[in-house]
């Protein structure tokens, strides 16, 4: 499994456009193969962060969301208005959250 995690920065004035936007995204990424979970929230409406959590079967899953036409045309159209530290982790090892190994 894959996880991705981390911060996006938007103009605060274009926040609540971007937070439409990537609503709509969302509820199609939701449905994609691999896609265990795609989740964002903004965490900071002044500075306008925006945590970004993401959990995706495997990499085939991954790039194929990364390469579909909506998610591309969605970075299109923001990649010059947002910044980010959005990191991918592999899990393997995963859990419920009391088990002790």
């Amino acid at each position: 499994m894959l996880i991705i995690l981390g911060y996006v920065h938007i103009q605060p004035s274009v926040l609540g456009q971007f937070m439409n936007e990537i609503g709509l995204l969302a509820e199609s990424v939701r449905r994609r193969d691999g896609n265990i979970s795609y989740n964002i929230a903004v965490e900071d409406n002044l500075a306008g962060k925006i945590l970004i959590a993401e959990r995706w079967k495997n990499h085939v899953a991954l790039s194929a969301h990364l390469e579909s036409a909506d998610t591309v045309a969605f970075i299109e159209r923001w990649q010059n208005s947002m910044t980010g530290d959005v990191l991918k982790y592999d899990a393997v090892n995963e859990r419920g959250l009391t088990e002790l190994t």
